[in-house]
């Protein structure tokens, strides 16, 4: 099982994320992101139009087992995080943690 908690802090230690809905599906269309991670608690509208552009685009989704509030905790943030984009995974850690659990998309 990943630990998403883990696989978050990395990325935002490498600086290689963003954080919003908008921008993460901006990236999810133009397949510019590694990987993408949303709340449970995203909207239905928005989930189903990310699904569709990270299928599209081969990215791997992936859903955070808490709400838009707990991501903003583990992220260190004051402010709700519906969704977030990985940039680039340089870290080799980051990488392997990634492809130990095949994403909810497959």
């Amino acid at each position: 099982m990943i630990d998403l908690d883990r696989v978050i802090r990395l990325a935002i230690k490498s600086k290689k994320i963003h954080f919003g809905s908008k921008i993460t599906l901006s990236m999810a269309r133009n397949g510019r992101a590694t990987a993408i991670i949303i709340a449970s608690n995203s909207p239905n509208s928005f989930r189903n139009d990310i699904e569709y552009y990270s299928k599209l685009s081969g990215i791997p989704l992936y859903t955070y087992n808490g709400t838009n509030l707990d991501l903003s905790l583990t992220c260190d943030k004051k402010f709700p995080i519906s969704a977030l984009a990985i940039r680039e995974t340089v870290d080799s850690r980051l990488l392997r943690m990634l492809t130990i659990q095949t994403p909810e998309t497959e």
